[in-house]
């Protein structure tokens, strides 16, 4: 089982605990994608729709796709009575028609998409002057005490894992976001925004996200829960709640 399918294995938990986007984010979507009543969406990566009730609610129709079974009925459970199809596809593996979208959106998926397959795929799927967005949570460095008391465990188990850059750091502003859509040469200027937010974990919750981020998984199972269960242990020895600093990045580029 790769990285990208471990998601569907939890699919159940991941709907329950992983955060949805800012709603600032889906306004600045509407003046900076023309998303609104008349746009057709794609959805990249949906996964068990985080953002897709959100893009659904300000949108004529979206088409979700993701390669997860079970994230697709989690995400279908969410957002029913709304105006989406879903797809259980990898959108290397899905045929969009020609210009049939108006914005091409992928929310914390668009890292697992192969750019030399994904960007002509995308924008043969747009119409001209159509839209893409891509956005994605990154975690910060953790605040004092839970830093120090973080560290020694994660050394403990995963040697010389301790200060490398989480995965998110993908959409960072220091990440290739920005410079891959300009590479591919399909689209317009790149404009970016960021969103900060604190998110409050009590040992259970941080215990239950942490199995559904699958960069642990270099880890065996038995070796990385009992590292979850350390660190929650040790929020609950810190008063019980981690005020996480989180940001949220969206590129934003038009097809040319």
């Amino acid at each position: 089982m790769t990285q990208a399918q471990s998601f569907d294995k939890v699919a159940e938990l991941y709907a329950e605990v992983r955060r949805g986007y800012p709603a600032q984010l889906f306004e600045d979507l509407r003046a900076l994608a023309g998303l609104g009543p008349a746009a057709n969406v794609l959805e990249i990566g949906c996964g068990s729709g985080q953002a897709t009730g959100d893009l659904a609610a300000r949108a004529r129709h979206v088409t979700a796709l993701d390669p997860g079974a079970q994230l697709i009925e989690q995400a279908r459970a969410r957002t029913a009575n709304l105006n989406v199809d879903y797809v259980v596809a990898k959108f290397e593996n899905y045929a969009a028609a020609t210009g049939a979208f108006d914005l091409v959106a992928s929310a914390q998926a668009w890292h697992w998409v192969a750019p030399n397959i994904g960007f002509p795929k995308l924008a043969n799927a747009l119409k001209l002057g159509g839209t893409f967005a891509v956005f994605g949570h990154v975690p910060m460095a953790l605040p004092e005490p839970f830093n120090s008391a973080f560290r020694p465990i994660v050394e403990q188990y995963w040697p010389g894992a301790w200060g490398s850059p989480p995965p998110q750091a993908y959409y960072l502003p220091t990440g290739p976001v920005a410079a891959i859509i300009a590479a591919s040469g399909l689209f317009g200027p790149v404009t970016h925004r960021a969103y900060s937010w604190t998110w409050t974990l009590d040992p259970d919750l941080l215990s239950r996200y942490l199995r559904t981020d699958s960069s642990y998984h270099a880890l065996v199972e038995a070796e990385r829960f009992a590292m979850f269960d350390a660190m929650s242990a040790a929020v609950a020895d810190l008063g019980g709640q981690l005020q996480a600093p989180w940001e949220t990045h969206l590129y934003v580029a038009q097809r040319i």
